[in-house]
């Protein structure tokens, strides 16, 4: 395909399905160790549900790589530069190291803290690192894993990575049950077993990208001298990724904060809440793959300066993510116990999940227009818009919510429509924001050049 000629419409199409597809996968990987979580218990399922917060620094580094190597790589590529995009490949790989690092030593030194900040029981506490300290062990598998992918999502390749990751989930299903509950000569690892069988799969969908990266033509012009340290290139990478991850990390603070929240209501009600939000995940994947599409046609269309092209994708995207979203908040709506009951068959926690995904259909349409502005300006290379966006959304207005809540005793369900209400706020404004940038600020640019 032609990104920067190709009709607009059917690039989104050739991009977003393989990429909502490989996210599925992906996703599944979490609602698998969820189902199986519950067989163990409540307070297990309710431990792996409070890990996400934790576990999402490595899922905001992954992002925060995918988008920096997906945008700068893009720009190069658009720009015809082609030794510009194979040094900025080979920084992301240095960078990737020094982020590993320190995830890792943030994983295994303060995880149990934030599973208290959570209200979580000592048996939930003990049951919750025995999974992210396995996990964050292996963080180098995840992140190397969207290091490599980045190249390929930045040539218009979203294929090789849904592919690795449809095998990589089977695997991950087969080993689960064998991990968790032992098989013949093998031990019964319980929740250590969930993380051991993720990191296997993991790699399995490493050696596959690899491969695949290792024939572009990009790693053929590669010199050994482009993996030195270069401040220049570093220097963009950091200030195109870090803010997605400060930013991102936010989530994992407003999920906390969600947690501790539904945790007063018992744990219970966070083991629902929390399988809610699993399934919320799953249909959020087709905006996720519509937002790989739209980084990877923007930021090639933005190095070649093609405005109009930039303006038709992320409007077209906009309203193939709503009618999405509106058709996914009816199948919520209705099928929410039924949803819950494949999670837990404790009536409490399915009666919290399902008044969860209840209150949930009803913010989800707006939820794309966060993604996909972000994604926009993650293209432009302006990760500070982003980074603003992010702050606003997931640092200052979760705290708000829980006060307003704390203050006017609000119950679980009270608690979520005011969740509901602020979401919709905040994404018409920034809809409004990136309205006005697209049709002025971009003009600008147009006419300059």
């Amino acid at each position: 395909m032609n990104i920067l000629s190709d009709d607009i419409k059917e690039l989104i199409k050739k991009l977003a399905i393989p990429a909502s597809v490989g996210t599925l996968f992906q996703t599944l990987y979490n609602i698998a160790d969820t189902y199986f979580a519950g067989k163990i218990s409540p307070e297990a399922l309710s431990a792996l549900t409070k890990s996400f917060p934790i576990y999402f620094i490595i899922i905001a580094s992954s992002i925060g790589i995918t988008v920096a190597g997906t945008s700068l790589i893009g720009n190069s590529i658009g720009e015809k530069n082609n030794k510009n995009a194979s040094i900025y490949f080979c920084q992301l790989i240095f960078f990737s190291f020094l982020i590993i690092l320190l995830i890792t030593f943030i994983g295994l030194n303060y995880a149990s803290d934030l599973f208290s900040i959570m209200g979580s029981t000592n048996e939930v506490i003990n049951l919750g690192l025995q999974y992210t300290d396995i996990i964050f062990l292996g963080s180098f598998i995840f992140i190397l894993v969207v290091a490599l992918n980045s190249l390929l999502h930045a040539e218009g390749d979203t294929k090789t990575y849904r592919n690795a990751l449809i095998l990589s989930f089977f695997l991950n299903i087969l080993l689960n049950p064998i991990l968790i509950f032992g098989f013949y000569f093998i031990p019964a690892l319980g929740m250590k077993g969930i993380a051991i069988a993720t990191l296997i799969a993991q790699t399995v969908a490493f050696l596959i990208i690899f491969k695949k990266v290792l024939k572009s033509k990009l790693i053929k012009n590669i010199l050994i001298s482009y993996f030195i340290p270069k401040f220049f290139f570093l220097k963009n990478i950091f200030f195109q990724s870090m803010p997605i991850i400060i930013s991102i990390c936010g989530y994992s603070i407003a999920s906390a904060i969600v947690f501790k929240y539904a945790g007063l209501s018992g744990e219970y009600a966070a083991a629902g809440y929390g399988a809610g939000t699993k399934i919320e995940q799953v249909v959020l994947l087709p905006i996720l793959g519509i937002n790989t599409a739209i980084i990877t046609i923007i930021a090639q269309n933005f190095g070649a300066r093609n405005i109009l092209r930039i303006k038709e994708t992320y409007f077209q995207a906009i309203k193939y993510a709503f009618i999405i979203m509106i058709i996914s908040s009816f199948i919520i709506y209705f099928g929410a116990e039924m949803i819950t009951k494949l999670f837990s068959k404790d009536l409490e926690v399915v009666e919290f999940g399902k008044l969860y995904l209840e209150i949930s259909a009803f913010v989800l349409p707006a939820y794309p227009i966060f993604f996909l502005s972000n994604g926009f300006f993650m293209a432009l290379k302006k990760a500070e818009n982003a980074l603003i966006a992010n702050i606003c959304r997931n640092g200052i207005f979760p705290f708000v919510v829980f006060y307003t809540a704390i203050y006017f005793n609000s119950d679980f369900s009270e608690f979520f429509w005011l969740w509901v209400i602020f979401n919709w706020i905040f994404s018409l404004m920034y809809l409004g924001y990136t309205y006005f940038y697209l049709n002025y600020k971009l003009d600008k640019i147009r006419a300059i050049n």
